[in-house]
């Protein structure tokens, strides 16, 4: 069972276009959607969670009409916003138990057996006793996830989860939402393009509302494979380089500018290849697109 967006579109009150025609087929498993931000991500994230109505287009999935249909999908909808509360007095055990009932699991023998595997898998267990409060940013994503699958959810959507965690949080993150994506559609918007890299089979870039790439990515990174060079050069050289080359990506090491460029053939002798990857491919793109509009 797929998700279909067909032609999706969004125009805020303020007359800002948050989505233009964007179209993609998701499938069961992990799928990313990539893109700075105010590219439009949020937007597409609460639409497909039925937090907000699209102007124009349509959402499928299997049967259910998304855009219609909004109490169905919440059946079988788990969603992880960028941002999110907790009560902070109230233990994980007791608020993951209330959530399970407000999501009409009746039966208390049913919700404390859907609540202690939930803990556990999402390795809360020892702490659930403590109050939400006390959790570290990782513990909160973490209790997020576990919120999230209450109701055996078919699609999941989570917004940014990642961002502000330490590089061990991230792991065990990661760990996790692979062991969800290998059986339900999960939906993973982020502008960590490392994120995408390691759990993703399928992905989108989206950049000013609009898709302007989608695919595996290890064949979108191919599509730039021996065209991106790199070179160090003094920060005053930057604008220069810019002008007369496509500089994709600059980043400083040992005080010095590195800059990559995407070009068919060697720009100069000065320039060494560099191995293309992923964070190359959304620079690309992205650098384009605004390029398009500044024209």
């Amino acid at each position: 069972m797929d998700l279909q967006i067909e032609n999706l579109s969004k125009t805020y009150s303020n007359g800002v276009q948050a989505l233009k025609n964007v179209n993609l087929t998701i499938p069961r498993g992990m799928f990313g959607l990539l893109g700075p931000n105010g590219a439009g991500k949020s937007s597409l994230m609460r639409t497909l969670a039925t937090l907000q109505q699209a102007d124009e287009g349509s959402v499928t999935l299997g049967e259910i009409d998304v855009l219609k249909d909004k109490e169905k999908v919440r059946e079988i909808l788990g969603y992880l916003p960028q941002e999110f509360g907790v009560y902070p007095k109230v233990s994980s055990y007791n608020m993951l138990n209330h959530i399970a009932s407000l999501k009409g699991v009746s039966s208390k023998g049913e919700r404390k057996d859907l609540v202690e595997s939930l803990l556990t898998k999402t390795n809360l267990w020892h702490v659930r006793n403590k109050s939400l409060g006390t959790y570290s940013g990782g513990m909160k994503q973490r209790f997020g996830i576990a919120q999230a699958l209450i109701g055996d959810p078919r699609l999941i959507i989570v917004d940014e989860p990642t961002a502000g965690l330490d590089p061990a949080e991230r792991v065990r993150f990661h760990n996790l939402l692979s062991e969800i994506g290998e059986n339900t559609i999960v939906i993973l918007s982020t502008h960590i393009v490392e994120d995408i890299s390691n759990l993703c089979n399928n992905m989108a870039i989206i950049c000013l509302g609009e898709v302007v790439a989608k695919g595996n990515p290890a064949e979108l990174t191919q599509a730039v494979k021996g065209r991106v060079w790199k070179k160090a050069i003094e920060k005053s050289e930057l604008e220069s380089y810019q002008s007369d080359f496509q500089v994709i990506s600059t980043h400083l090491k040992a005080g010095k500018t590195v800059i990559h460029v995407l070009n068919d053939n060697k720009p100069d002798a000065s320039f060494e290849a560099s191995t293309a990857n992923l964070e190359d491919v959304y620079f690309a793109e992205i650098t384009s697109r605004m390029e398009t509009i500044s024209a």
